[in-house]
């Protein structure tokens, strides 16, 4: 849950993270990192009628409730530590809220083809790092593939918004986001919300100053000590046949190749009950069956191209370690889970999905929660430049992992986005360097919804493996028939 800010945290610039900060050092020409969400709306719902114009005003309304939406970065003038978020004085809806028009007939291939290109784009630093994309013309739902509608219809629109990774991991952003939500198409107008602080130079460098050499305390009597025990239990694990995959041990890959700056982006959505058959029927949970259907998917891709390794391919499985107290927007950990590729049968290897990220849960852990936190915390962007130029030669024999595959909350069913009824919620996270391809799944009115981006220099059929989730459902709901 979100911090409620008081007076003083008001009068306090909220400082990012050293994991916050890393997305900032760590993005590229060719690595945006921002996370997004495709949002399909059913228009009918809203007082009025829809208008861009009166979508925008109503956008407008309810930012001010939410000041994370008003806040940009603050001058690094004279400060050695990361910046702070600082109110924009001169913040305008209208420099991040834009429209656009499907090309015709507007269906799953035409919405998928311009979010691409609009996940391909920076984010201006110089204003609050997010904007929101109008898409009319719509005509088709996303999700249901090769759905090719005979003309736009007038009720449904699409919004793609997107949020640097620094300003928010994919908990935050569902909570930025759902408060611009509503139960009701019409709800009473919000109350305002203040932002931090106005960024003044000298406060900024002063408390910058005194972060940055806190920092070698924070090495010695914390980040040292928690290292040294998550080696020696790693080993110790690794003896008893209990670790996590081990980092750098996942095969090459096509989805580990060199990618440019270029995106596309793929649609899938289940039925939620569906997915609980399986679930109830092998007892395992829901991330396990997600996870297999990954499985499932890549899989049967890199069989198509006779590029299935013997080895099981690794995924990252990003886990939310978000606490009321602790500061910072982006508090996550991960686990490295084995996707259990090299076996055939489909209930076997969602059996051995589900021992493998029991597991990497298990392993994960017994990890500091703050650990990977910590460490950013000492690095400042020298060294994660250094460390960036590391990893990229490193991952070109040995990739640290394979495929990113996360699960975000979901929306409630009853939900409305500024007046409209939220029919379908498709999440994406960030391309980074190492692997070229990020599931990220959440669910809404008892729906699966996937989002899948990758690069189509070394992925160009990226919908093949939207449909190939769907293919796997459909196979180990038959091995319950």
């Amino acid at each position: 849950m979100r911090q409620t800010r008081t007076i003083d945290d008001v009068q306090r610039p909220e400082w990012l993270t050293g994991l916050d900060a890393s997305f900032l050092n760590l993005e590229t020409a060719t690595q945006p990192l921002q996370v997004f969400s495709v949002m399909e709306l059913d228009t009918s719902t809203m007082p009025g009628g829809y208008s861009f114009h009166r979508f925008r005003d109503e956008l407008a309304e309810r930012i001010r409730a939410v000041p994370e939406f008003r806040e940009k970065l603050s001058n690094r003038f004279l400060s050695p530590d990361h910046p702070a978020w600082v109110e924009d004085g001169d913040f305008d809806v209208d420099h991040h809220v834009r429209r656009i028009g499907v090309p015709a007939p507007g269906g799953p291939a035409e919405l998928a083809e311009i979010c691409g290109h609009l996940a391909a784009t920076p984010l201006d630093r110089s204003r609050p790092l997010w904007e929101m994309w109008v898409i009319e013309g719509v005509g088709g739902a996303p999700g249901h593939a090769g759905a090719v509608p005979d003309a736009a219809d007038n009720r449904l629109l699409a919004v793609m918004t997107k949020m640097h990774h620094a300003a928010a991991d994919g908990v935050s952003y569902m909570e930025f986001f759902s408060e611009l939500c509503s139960t009701q198409p019409d709800p009473s107008p919000p109350a305002f919300a203040e932002a931090s602080g106005d960024g003044r130079p000298l406060r900024i460098a002063i408390g910058g100053l005194t972060r940055f050499v806190s920092r070698p305390v924070l090495l010695v009597a914390k980040v040292l000590p928690a290292t040294y025990r998550a080696i020696s239990d790693a080993f110790q694990r690794s003896g008893r046949a209990r670790a996590m995959a081990a980092p750098f041990s996942a095969p090459p890959t096509v989805f580990n190749t060199r990618f440019t700056a270029n995106r596309n982006v793929a649609f899938a959505r289940f039925d939620l009950n569906d997915v609980k058959k399986v679930k109830n029927h092998f007892r395992v949970t829901v991330n396990d069956v997600v996870t297999a259907l990954v499985s499932g998917s890549v899989r049967q891709f890199l069989l198509d191209r006779d590029e299935l390794p013997s080895a099981s391919l690794i995924a990252l499985v990003p886990a939310s370690v978000h606490e009321p107290d602790r500061a910072g927007r982006n508090q996550v950990s991960g686990m490295l889970a084995r996707l259990q590729t090299q076996i055939a049968d489909p209930a076997k290897r969602l059996q051995a999905v589900a021992e493998s990220n029991s597991i990497a849960k298990e392993h994960s852990a017994a990890i500091s929660a703050t650990l990977l936190e910590d460490w950013m915390q000492m690095g400042g962007r020298a060294i994660l430049g250094i460390a960036k130029r590391v990893y990229v030669r490193v991952t070109r024999s040995r990739p640290m992992y394979n495929v990113v595959v996360s699960n975000v909350p979901g929306l409630q069913p009853e939900d409305y986005f500024l007046g409209a009824k939220i029919t379908a919620f498709y999440p994406f996270g960030p391309v980074m360097l190492g692997a070229g391809i990020n599931f990220t799944v959440c669910s809404v009115g008892g729906q699966l919804h996937v989002g899948v981006i990758s690069c189509p220099d070394i992925l160009p059929d990226i919908s093949s493996l939207a449909v190939g989730l769907s293919a796997g459902l459909d196979q180990l709901l038959s091995e319950i028939d």
